[in-house]
């Protein structure tokens, strides 16, 4: 990255949140801007096509217009974050965004959807900050916008024609916040700038109408709140486009996986192997997607243990079990979320396999109950019941597996806390803002897409435990459609069962 040129003296036509104009180089005279923005060849305006999901989004939009019928609302994509002084995080919008406009990874910062109510359900609109003319200062002096910087920028009318849906300039969206009113809804946790215009309007219009300023309650948030749980709940059932999307992310992080296994003399060979394992995956996510859906898990030995292990600084030693838990997130979005565990050199042992095919038999029979009609919950208590019997089994538990099963025990758990399954789409972890009943305890339906990764996890002081099963962490993850009639899983392609894996990585490994 560039150190030397940056940022000119901020001008109304620019705004730089971190403008370093205390070490800009960038010229300023007259003659300079009226140079630079002359003698450009003309740049042919040419409108893409709609592309493939713009009509799955607008019946998405039509949904939640039914939902609130004369109600205005505002749903950002939010703004860069800031990753440390005037450099930022790569932008993602929210995902309720991405969901309703069908804008990826193309996005733009600071873009806003409006559903203006009209007649019988509402008008939407996209605003966004369209591209900088090549006569004004950003086009050559805003790193955070200027196309010098970071290259051309679309325009109204070439993201109206491929998104399907009316644009206008952000500026045009002041008069949306000068009209908020009662009606008007937004998505609170997109972009907090924003919220803040729309709750000092608010406030604005108490004080009009004479309400009691000292009773307001600003962490009521009313309705905002019940817009953010229908817009996290209208995405429980995958449509058409949002299946395809996920078995091209499976896909690619199926391939992601193979390039670890085929890198393993590499990764064994360094004394940060872990690094070299989330290296691999990350340059795969990049080629074949947009990045990963999450940090990447690259837990070895005892690392395995810990259930959100992203440092990814130790060895990758023969021996020991790998768990990598990774998912290639495609330029919509849409993330796969797989977990495999393997032999670094390519041989289980006895305790391994027998820990390994427990919590492949706790995923076997998670998933062999899986069909529309069940209850989500389901699904972890059928994982459960086994790994309850086996670690009852091989005397783990103080009480029999059955009264471990029993709410006020769970003494099992212990090896394994974390859930068995969670929705999975544009977040890893989809749809956490819906209601229990329609999660937890809601009832299976086609097109649902979610994880199942039972796992057994022995931490390497753990007193309750054999001492040949200290160290070693398993977790089996694979992603699952509900079908009409069942279930499909997604990621079967990648092994699964130990002998499987042992061959997979033997043949991999040795390239």
């Amino acid at each position: 990255m560039s150190s030397e040129n940056t940022t000119a003296p901020a001008t109304a036509e620019q705004d730089t949140p971190r403008a370093t104009a205390n070490r800009s180089t960038t010229p300023g005279s007259e003659a300079f801007r009226a140079y630079i923005g002359s003698n450009w060849a003309d740049r042919p305006e040419i409108l893409p096509g709609a592309r493939g999901q713009a009509s799955y989004a607008a019946a998405r939009r039509a949904r939640v217009s039914e939902l609130y019928p004369g109600r205005r609302l505002i749903i950002p994509a939010g703004r860069l974050k800031q990753r440390s002084n005037d450099t930022d995080f790569p932008f993602r919008a929210h995902s309720a965004f991405a969901h309703l406009t069908g804008w990826g990874s193309d996005s733009e910062p600071g873009s806003v959807l409006v559903l203006e109510p009209a007649g019988s359900g509402h008008e939407a609109t996209l605003y966004f900050r369209e591209r900088a003319g090549r006569d004004s200062d950003e086009f050559y002096a805003n790193p955070e916008i200027g196309e010098f910087w970071i290259g051309p920028r679309p325009s109204l009318a070439q993201v109206a024609s491929n998104l399907d849906l009316p644009t206008r300039g952000i500026a045009d969206v002041e008069a949306v916040l000068d009209a908020i009113d009662a009606s008007t809804l937004v998505l609170r946790e997109a972009d907090p700038e924003l919220t803040d215009r729309v709750d000092a309007a608010r406030l604005v219009l108490a004080a009009e109408a004479g309400d009691d300023l000292t009773a307001f309650d600003p962490d009521d948030h009313g309705d905002d709140d019940g817009l953010a749980r229908d817009l996290s709940e209208l995405r429980l059932v995958k449509d058409a486009f949002e299946v395809a999307e996920l078995r091209a992310a499976i896909a690619a992080t199926a391939a992601g996986f193979d390039d670890v296994i085929g890198d393993l003399p590499r990764i064994v060979a360094h004394p940060r192997g872990e690094r070299l394992v989330e290296g691999v995956f990350n340059g795969r996510a990049r080629a074949d997607g947009n990045a990963v859906g999450y940090d990447t898990i690259a837990a070895s030995g005892p690392h395995a243990c810990i259930l959100h292990w992203t440092r990814n600084d130790g060895p990758v030693v023969p021996g020991d079990l790998i768990l990598l838990d990774a998912g290639v997130e495609v330029d919509s979005h849409y993330t796969a979320d797989i977990t495999r565990t393997f032999p670094i050199d390519g041989t289980f042992t006895e305790t391994q396999r027998l820990v390994y095919e427990t919590v492949q038999e706790a995923a076997d029979a998670a998933f062999a109950i899986v069909r529309p009609g069940i209850r989500f919950r389901e699904i972890h208590a059928a994982a459960m019941a086994v790994i309850a019997r086996r670690t009852g089994e091989w005397g783990l538990l103080p009480v029999s597996a059955e009264e471990a099963l029993e709410t006020d025990n769970q003494h099992h758990r212990r090896y394994m806390v974390h859930g068995t399954s969670h929705h999975l789409g544009l977040d890893v972890h989809d749809c956490a803002q819906a209601r229990r009943e329609m999660y937890l305890d809601g009832v299976l339906e086609p097109g649902m897409v979610f994880t199942i990764e039972p796992g057994l996890y022995f931490q390497p002081d753990d007193l309750t435990v054999p001492e040949r099963f200290r160290g070693i962490g398993v977790r089996i993850e694979d992603n699952i459609l509900v079908t009409a009639d069942g279930a499909e899983n997604l990621s079967i392609a990648l092994p699964r069962t130990a002998d499987d894996v042992e061959a997979w990585v033997r043949r991999l490994g040795a390239r």
